[in-house]
């Protein structure tokens, strides 16, 4: 059979290590979510009240205070100046989306239904496939789309499971709620399309930092404006301040794991990867609540990891580079490229261009591999260590 060649090469020829390391990475990140979906509810329960610009500021100002100094150590300040000179924008702009991101899907549970948000915070996956194809020059398969619509399905029954179990709520205002929600899921797709183009031109712990230096900016003067009366009514419990320090904890977790994940793979990965949260989300119920496991919850996350192996086994085209945008077009000190399996290509002003040197490690390269671990070890020597960090 025609077939026969091409399985044996794709199953054969595929870096299976790296597949498991950004799934194992992506399924971190979606037990971090369900992990922050489960303490901002019981933040809400001993609270009474939501207060996502609160519980979001302490995340923004945890990043600042860890990954700045990091920075300012690791590039100094004159290169750290020089590159937030050219390029805040960007910055700003990732701060703004992820901010209002965080808010609006927050403020979403309070208005609308369980299914309505469900649904609708799907809306991000297809917005970051359309924001990658202009900003990354994604040019994805057919058998990518089919990977894509598989963990699609997936979602969709395990929505299934979550309505015959009876878990749906009425909505209170159901306009108003999936307006949120669609708000949320359309800046978290800017919000992720754009980190992984900016960590693929800038160190992981730079780009970390400056979010959280303009995302603290933007987060603590919205708070200050909505929540400034219902901070000063709050009771601070054991319970509240313990589930805020794990809120944050968490959620520092996975702002500092997503860049890598976003370098190794890319933004869309990364949002199949985390449609199993509700999978994950179930488990804690079944333990904290004694909820009950269904065969359909089983299949759902069967599916959904079987549609992030077909979104693999069949990569799609690499651009030559990265689209020379506005604050990009000028190569600065500390500027890296990463083009899927292209690996780095490092042609700084502190440094000679290093194409050739990594185009000999990387020659052979293999059927729906991106940049691993072992990669970037092979061409460390051609490399500057701050790029790969």
């Amino acid at each position: 059979m025609a077939s026969a060649p091409l399985l044996r090469r794709l199953i054969g020829g595929t870096n299976w290590k790296h597949f498991l390391l950004i799934l194992f990475l992506g399924q971190l990140l979606s037990l971090c979510i369900t992990s922050t979906s489960v303490l901002s509810n019981k933040l809400a329960e001993h609270q009474n009240v939501t207060l996502p610009n609160f519980q979001s500021f302490l995340v923004y100002a945890l990043l600042l205070v860890v990954y700045m100094p990091i920075t300012l150590y690791r590039l100094g300040p004159r290169k750290v100046w020089t590159n937030i000179k050219r390029r805040f924008p960007w910055y700003v702009l990732l701060a703004l989306v992820d901010v209002e991101g965080n808010y609006f899907v927050i403020k979403a549970y309070s208005y609308t239904s369980l299914l309505s948000c469900m649904l609708l915070d799907t809306w991000t996956l297809p917005c970051v496939v359309v924001l990658s194809f202009f900003l990354l020059r994604a040019r994805y398969r057919w058998m990518q789309i089919l990977g894509v619509l598989l963990c699609l399905g997936g979602m969709g029954l395990l929505i299934k499971g979550d309505m015959d179990a009876g878990k749906n709520y009425k909505a209170v205002d159901a306009l108003k709620g999936d307006l949120f929600m669609l708000a949320g899921a359309t800046c978290y797709a800017l919000s992720n399309t754009t980190e992984e183009f900016i960590v693929r031109k800038r160190p992981q712990y730079e780009t970390v930092a400056w979010l959280g230096f303009f995302g603290t900016i933007i987060n603590g003067i919205q708070m200050g404006i909505i929540e400034h009366d219902r901070l000063s009514k709050l009771e601070w419990t054991k319970e509240v301040v313990g589930y805020t320090i794990g809120f944050d904890l968490v959620m520092f977790v996975l702002y500092s794991v997503a860049p890598f994940l976003f370098r190794l793979s890319s933004a869309t990965f990364y949002n199949l990867s985390i449609l199993t949260s509700d999978f994950y989300g179930l488990i804690f119920a079944k333990y904290l609540f004694h909820d009950t496991i269904t065969a359909i919850y089983a299949g759902a996350f069967i599916m959904i990891v079987g549609g992030l192996l077909v979104y693999y086994l069949f990569p799609h085209a690499d651009p030559e580079h990265l689209p020379q945008v506005i604050g990009f077009r000028t190569e600065l000190p500390g500027d890296v490229e990463i083009v899927g399996s292209k690996g780095i290509i490092r042609s700084g002003t502190d440094g000679q261009d290093n194409k050739s040197a990594q185009d000999s490690a990387l020659e052979n390269t293999e059927v729906g591999s991106r940049p691993s671990v072992s990669d970037y070890g092979s061409i460390k020597g051609a490399v500057v260590k701050d790029s790969i960090v």
